[in-house]
């Protein structure tokens, strides 16, 4: 029998801010001493109130307008009560009868997915369970780890909680069952990534547990498949990158329909995701909703907006990557590849713009694109001519191949660049000028990322200018012909070779500082 899957999703996403949501603690996802930023607040004492954080409550308004949401006027936060040793107060202040924003939509393979609700909570603390980290470790540093920790069960079986992750702001967006597919799934989560990064609420890391992915999962008859009848609903957690998200759907489609083929019964459980086996595993049953007994959070008012502040925040609105997309293949003339490449890396994408921008700076470029009267303003608004459209291409291809190669190599984040957008700018105006040669340019680009020298200064210091004058390399192509004869008379004869042979000797006589299409032009004009 034909199934058709049902995917909704659940993300949680925490908040790039200065403090956490309810106390002045500092949230720091890059904290590696345990239980080190929190206070009262967040560790939940008696006698402790909690205070709202007002950016996280923006940041969560800037994502829901920027999907289209609607935004409340009126919300409020309530208590899940649910006991778990990570969660400090024995509750967790969250959202639920009116969330901050509601339906909303993101586009992914030409479909609209429908959002259901974006909601605000504070995220619980960290559970590190040692015996399941250290199955390969002896009992001797098993031991010895749990000393360290101040836990002495001479087995090594023990589990530690670190509270700096209680309390930071986590945004939790859930989507209608509208996904039919892993590959749906991996493009939702970048999209939604992408469009965090663009909005500056959160980095985004999954590594750091900043973007989590759960996905819900059920099959049913293909022939009902536009009905409202559901499957079992299967839940899978644990989802450590976007790739796994894809790859246990697609493994539980296929567990699935075997099981329904067989005449099996699919039970309602929640199962983890074995990234060495690539297969789902059962972790538990979940035969019922769990009550949480939600209700106001007594210590917190209701959040009141005006339609005035609704509207500024939709203002405040960035440029988003579909819409930078659109611009840069209007404005720069790019292959869709190089854009998409640009566009998915923001940092990448901001460099770029301001490297055209620098471009137009240059003397050299402004009489090319432009009268001398009418001098380049914003090269980001420049319709481009012939001259500075092959400028942006090769800034776009050294930028994305060679720029971004020399990063990853040494694991460096595009901040860490010493190459300012200025230097950039003249390394591709002198590359494009043919002042130096593509080898030299490698050269130049080396010492710029290690050093963040200018161009003209390594230049001069490793003597790598190129010769480009015909005059002054005439008298060694002469040379160069009169110590070739034979080579001469096969280049007058049309052979290809005998040409690169000739202009090789060229380069070789200048230490390879000849230009070879001058090189080419002068030995044909010579030998007419």
């Amino acid at each position: 029998m034909e199934y058709a899957p049902v995917i909704g999703l659940e993300i949680h996403v925490e908040l790039k801010t200065k403090t956490k949501m309810f106390c002045a603690s500092l949230n720091d996802p890059d904290e590696k001493r345990p239980n080190f930023n929190i206070c009262p607040v967040c560790m939940g004492y008696p006698g402790s109130l909690p205070v709202i954080n007002h950016e996280a409550v923006r940041k969560v308004l800037l994502v829901g307008a920027a999907l289209g949401c609607e935004l409340a006027e009126v919300s409020n936060f309530d208590r899940k009560n649910y006991f778990y040793p990570d969660i400090p107060k024995g509750y967790q202040i969250s959202q639920y009868a009116r969330p901050l924003c509601l339906g909303g939509k993101l586009k992914v393979g030409g479909r609209d997915l429908r959002i259901t609700r974006i909601h605000l909570e504070e995220d619980t603390g960290r559970s590190q369970h040692v015996t399941e980290g250290l199955q390969q470790a002896t009992e001797g540093e098993r031991s010895a780890q749990g000393q360290q920790a101040g836990v002495h069960d001479p087995s090594g079986d023990f589990s530690l909680v670190d509270f700096n992750r209680a309390g930071v702001p986590l945004m939790e967006l859930v989507t209608e069952p509208d996904i039919t597919s892993g590959s749906e799934v991996r493009e939702f989560a970048e999209k939604l990534r992408l469009l965090l990064r663009y909005l500056d609420v959160s980095d985004a890391d999954m590594e750091k547990g900043q973007l989590r992915v759960e996905v819900n999962i059920s099959l049913r008859n293909k022939e009902e498949e536009k009905s409202n009848k559901f499957g079992t609903k299967v839940e899978i957690k644990n989802l450590n990158s976007i790739k796994a998200a894809a790859s246990a759907v697609d493994y539980e489609v296929k567990r699935q329909s075997e099981l329904l083929d067989n005449g099996d019964v699919i039970h309602q459980e929640t199962r983890g995701w074995d990234e060495f086996k690539q297969i789902t595993f059962s972790q538990r049953s979940k035969e019922s909703a769990h009550d949480y007994r939600y209700f106001p959070e007594p210590d917190l008012p209701e959040l009141r907006f005006s339609a005035g502040e609704l509207e500024a925040i939709k203002q405040s609105l960035p440029e988003l990557p579909e819409q930078k997309y659109d611009r840069f293949i209007a404005e720069y003339k790019l292959p869709a590849q190089d854009v998409d490449l640009l566009v998915n890396d923001p940092p990448l994408a901001n460099y770029f713009e301001q490297v055209i921008s620098e471009l137009g700076s240059w003397d050299k470029l402004s009489h090319l694109t432009r009268p001398a009267e009418e001098p380049v303003q914003n090269a980001s608004h420049i319709e481009p001519g012939r001259h500075f459209a092959k400028l942006i291409k090769l800034s776009a291809n050294y930028m994305i191949t060679e720029l971004k190669r020399r990063l990853n190599e040494a694991g460096l984040e595009l901040k860490a660049n010493k190459i300012t957008a200025e230097n950039f700018a003249e390394l591709m105006v002198r590359i494009f000028h043919q002042e130096i040669s593509s080898s030299a340019a490698q050269t130049v680009l080396e010492e710029m990322f290690i050093s963040g020298k200018d161009p003209e200064e390594i230049i001069k210091e490793k003597n790598l200018g190129q010769m480009s004058d015909s005059a002054d390399l005439q008298a060694i192509a002469e040379t160069v012909i009169a110590d070739n004869p034979k080579a001469v008379e096969d280049f007058k004869g049309g052979k290809t070779e005998a040409a690169k042979f000739l202009v090789g000797k060229i380069m070789l006589a200048t230490k390879g500082k000849a230009n070879p299409s001058v090189a080419q032009n002068l030995l044909e004009r010579l030998l007419k």
